[in-house]
């Protein structure tokens, strides 16, 4: 499986999954989504079909001490096939770094089966209350849970990881 850096004139297409696969208090307006591309801790990681299709995607920021995947998204197209278990599986691969993201609290059925698959694939549900800032002006503030890869971590270590996402990925200063 290979994972390519996004082209840039392929960022509507992954925009477009991006609206069709998050609520959208889940994702920034399209301009301040683009403007990330400009910024070096974040990346696009794209699994491209024989036609240069979008097949996944993977949105992650990389800090000194751990990585945070952001957006991680399936095309419609290609769900249930195993392609996410096996994107995901080789993006942690890439780097010894602990990964993060965040995920809905285990209160519905699609947020337990999303939080089943995060921990088929090494990822680990921490108990800790998280409240994820909004994404752009306008958009709400969601109670979300974070999960890392590989293990569990501390009390230390998330608050590490909450103060590090508040400040880069959500500019709360």
């Amino acid at each position: 499986m290979k994972l390519s850096k996004l082209k840039n004139q392929d960022f509507q297409m992954i925009y477009d999954l991006m609206e069709n696969s998050f609520p959208s208090d889940e994702y920034r307006v399209y301009e301040e989504q683009k403007a990330l591309l400009n910024n070096p801790k974040y990346s696009i990681y794209v699994l491209y079909d024989k036609s240069q299709q979008i097949k996944a995607f993977i949105a992650a920021w990389e800090f000194a001490e751990f990585g945070y995947i952001e957006h991680f998204a399936v095309n419609p197209e290609y769900r249930n096939g195993g392609i996410g278990a096996a994107m995901l599986r080789e993006f942690i691969s890439q780097s010894d770094k602990l990964f993060c993201l965040e995920v809905e609290p285990p209160t519905t059925q699609i947020a337990n089966r999303r939080i089943s698959f995060y921990k088929r694939n090494d990822f680990y549900l921490n108990d800790y209350p998280y409240m994820q800032p909004p994404m752009s002006k306008g958009k709400k503030s969601i109670p979300l849970c974070i999960m890392t890869s590989g293990q569990n971590i501390n009390q230390e270590m998330f608050s590490k990881i909450k103060e590090t996402l508040y400040t880069e990925v959500y500019n709360i200063k």
